[in-house]
């Protein structure tokens, strides 16, 4: 076996731990890559997984340390890149996304962590890496990469998503959701909001969204109309293409009548929408085919 087709074998895992790190298509695909290169050269390498996911996560450290900096003059809220994948048996990121970790609200927990919480957390909770090994990647004592890790937990404690509904519910409940926006029926769309439900959305101060996260099915409701109204869609609904986004449902909204392109994804729970994310900042839409 060549070091390609051997690499080739743990491909689908790195970009898997990748993404669930830095919330980046671009990132998680650049670390592999540098991943790869380094393995090109390296010999004597006996476990190839381990030893792959190590320098993936070192990479990957050093770039949600970056993105921290960033962060810190980023207008609005802050979501992750989309994870487009189809149903098809030999889409290469279709493994990637049965995790419900992947999930976008799941990331956007993860994203209340320090780049050391989120490593440790990820490779031990969802990847069961041993700690010495973690404390290896974030270059610290293996007492210290628990305490990151029993931080990260106690961070997300409680606040973690309501398990994935089924593909067939999701799919129902969407094609209600957007029969009653393209009707104008503002009593069938607060029917099938959650009453607590919240919107996010990352514009990244380039693109008109939502700001601040909305809280409350109305003030959603109201929101959605108002942008419409915005871009003069009132007679006509703008045109959408449902995917899957990061295993859930949601749409692509290629640009139309003045409104950016966007992809806007779901969480759905016993029949309604608990959460909506519109991701519309031009620079975290770059892989997506409009």
């Amino acid at each position: 076996m060549t070091a390609a087709d051997d690499f080739a074998l743990h491909r689908a895992h790195l970009i898997g731990v990748a993404y669930r790190l830095t919330g980046s298509v671009a990132d998680a695909e650049d670390a592999v890559q540098e991943a790869w290169l380094r393995f090109s050269t390296a010999e004597g390498v006996r476990d190839v997984r381990g030893w792959l996911t190590t320098v993936v996560s070192r990479i990957c450290l050093d770039r949600l340390r970056s993105a921290a900096v960033r962060r810190e003059t980023y207008v609005g809220s802050w979501l992750p890149e989309p994870l487009l994948t189809t149903d098809e048996a030999d889409d290469p990121l279709a493994s990637v996304v049965r995790s419900d970790g992947v999930r976008m609200a799941a990331l956007v927990l993860l994203d209340r962590l320090t780049p050391e919480q989120r490593v440790a957390f990820v490779l031990h909770d969802a990847f069961s890496l041993p700690f010495n090994e973690i404390a290896d990647t974030l270059g610290v004592s293996e007492a210290s990469a628990r305490q990151h890790a029993s931080r990260a937990r106690k961070a997300v404690a409680g606040a973690e998503p309501p398990p994935r509904a089924a593909l067939a519910e999701q799919q129902e409940v969407l094609e209600k959701f957007l029969q009653a926006m393209a009707g104008g029926d503002i009593g069938a769309v607060l029917g099938l909001l959650h009453p607590d439900a919240i919107m996010v959305g990352d514009g990244g101060g380039k693109v008109r969204t939502a700001v601040n996260t909305i809280t409350g099915a109305e003030k959603i409701a109201r929101f959605f109309f108002g942008l419409l109204r915005k871009y003069g869609f009132e007679d006509e609904f703008p045109q959408v293409r449902p995917v899957q986004v990061n295993g859930d449902l949601g749409v692509v909204i290629p640009a139309q009548g003045g409104m950016t392109p966007r992809v806007t994804t779901f969480t759905v729970h016993d029949g309604k929408i608990l959460a909506v994310y519109d991701i519309a900042n031009p620079d975290k839409l770059g892989h997506v085919d409009f």
